[in-house]
């Protein structure tokens, strides 16, 4: 018995450049590959991250972190309390410890004042377009008031209060905003050593 010979002699009626399989997998893949990485670079382009807001600094190839305003406020047991109204006011309240009080001092022996100016940054975090920056005016007492803007949809957005002078102290805190009211305490890192 003899096996059937496979006949060879078989050709397509059309040459090989009209067939549809090469128009889909040699000319089409790679279109759409090519027309993909395109789009995909104009929307990373649309959506990219934006520039990071706090006190780091690059030495070399490391980043570093600078708490050293962060630990200022948790040396002299500083905290605070903001208030947000629906009209956009906000009032800040610093609140210095009962011993600073009482002695006129603060903890690292500086006289007691309340500060004319504040900073005050709210960052959203992820849209830049919603951050807010306003300068806390001195009232009266401990109290401190700004008019800012904030985005009726509840978000979750970093607040910083801040005072630049010779106390170079930051306070800072996380919160879903809005919301009627905020409490700034020192971070209980620094307690930890």
């Amino acid at each position: 018995m003899s096996s059937p010979t496979p006949n060879f002699k078989h050709q397509d009626s059309q040459p090989w450049y009209k067939n549809y399989m090469v128009v889909i997998f040699v000319i089409g893949m790679p279109a759409f590959v090519v027309i993909a990485c395109i789009w995909f670079v104009y929307y990373s382009y649309q959506i990219r991250d934006s520039v990071v807001r706090d006190d780091w600094y690059m030495d070399g190839k490391t980043l570093y972190h600078d708490v050293s305003r962060d630990k200022l406020t948790y040396d002299l047991d500083l905290h605070g309390r903001m208030q947000f109204a629906d009209n956009g006011d906000v009032v800040f309240y610093l609140n210095y410890p009962k011993q600073s009080l009482q002695t006129g001092k603060l903890i690292n022996g500086s006289p007691l004042s309340y500060p004319e100016t504040l900073d005050l940054s709210i960052s959203h975090a992820t849209d830049i377009k919603k951050d807010r920056d306003a300068v806390l005016k001195h009232l009266e007492g401990n109290k401190y008031s700004a008019q800012v803007d904030i985005d009726p949809l509840k978000a979750k957005y970093y607040l910083q209060v801040s005072h630049k002078g010779k106390d170079d102290w930051r306070m800072q805190d996380v919160a879903k905003l809005p919301r009627s009211e905020v409490s700034f305490d020192p971070l209980p890192v620094f307690g930890e050593s």
